[in-house]
């Protein structure tokens, strides 16, 4: 599909006004941390439902609710306060290859984060030389795994530093930096600049952007989404992420 710059710009403006909106979050995940209005509830249960966001969309909110039950729909309370005891309770507990054991990990490195290292808002906050958030998340995962992990856990975090898109991580700063008017996305971390944001990378934005001109590579890997972040700030460099909206919408909704 080829379309002048101007074209483009104006036809995917155009599709990210049309998906950008409330009914968005009806059938996605975003719903999990929507539950919630405490500023760290909406973190973990936003970090949590955006960990298991692979495969049926339907099956991801229903596994993100069930972890928010086990945490007893008090994810920050729980995560500050949870004993051995508790972390054994939540079992059993499986999501595509996510399972008991990952979900235990998960919220023993929350709790060494929030405890120990001011929480993951702190911990993925750019400095100001930064100019994506990779790094950010490359100094998360350090701090995630510094305490004993089975090994197997480690898959369940994307490791940009190894050329990972790290689609559901960028999903989830979306969630939280966004300044967002039309009621989907968080906007809490506002210390943090939407430009600074990448598109989350999968089959559906992947294949919708290549379609259109914004990117050429193959894979869906970093050097893909760097590929990508320069043709969304290009259209706005300010808020180049709602064109998430659009890629998702044009991939999922109306099979592009």
């Amino acid at each position: 599909m080829a379309l002048s710059f101007s074209a483009l710009k104006t036809f995917l403006n155009e599709k990210a006004v049309q998906y950008n909106t409330p009914t968005f979050i009806e059938s996605d995940p975003i719903q999990i941390p929507k539950r919630f209005s405490k500023k760290e509830d909406v973190e973990i249960a936003g970090f949590f439902a955006a960990t298991i966001a692979w495969g049926n969309r339907a099956s991801i909110i229903k596994s993100a609710n069930r972890i928010m039950n086990l945490m007893d729909d008090a994810p920050y309370d729980f995560v500050l306060n949870a004993t051995t005891k508790d972390w054994e309770g939540v079992t059993p507990f499986a999501h595509r290859t996510f399972n008991t054991i990952d979900l235990q990990f998960f919220m023993r490195a929350l709790q060494h984060i929030y405890l120990k290292h001011g929480g993951l808002h702190t911990l993925l906050s750019p400095t100001s030389k930064e100019t994506h958030m990779d790094q950010a998340i490359c100094r998360l995962r350090q701090v995630f795994f510094s305490i004993e992990h089975p090994q197997r856990t480690t898959k369940h975090l994307a490791n940009p530093a190894k050329g990972s898109a790290a689609k559901r991580i960028h999903m989830f700063l979306r969630w939280m930096v966004r300044q967002d008017k039309n009621g989907v996305d968080f906007g809490i971390w506002d210390n943090i600049s939407p430009s600074l944001l990448s598109c989350p990378l999968d089959v559906h934005s992947g294949n919708v952007a290549r379609k259109l001109g914004l990117l050429s590579r193959k894979q869906n890997d970093q050097k893909a989404l760097r590929e990508l972040d320069n043709s969304l700030r290009s259209l706005d460099p300010k808020d180049p992420v709602k064109y998430d909206f659009a890629l998702f919408g044009l991939g999922v909704f109306e099979k592009f």
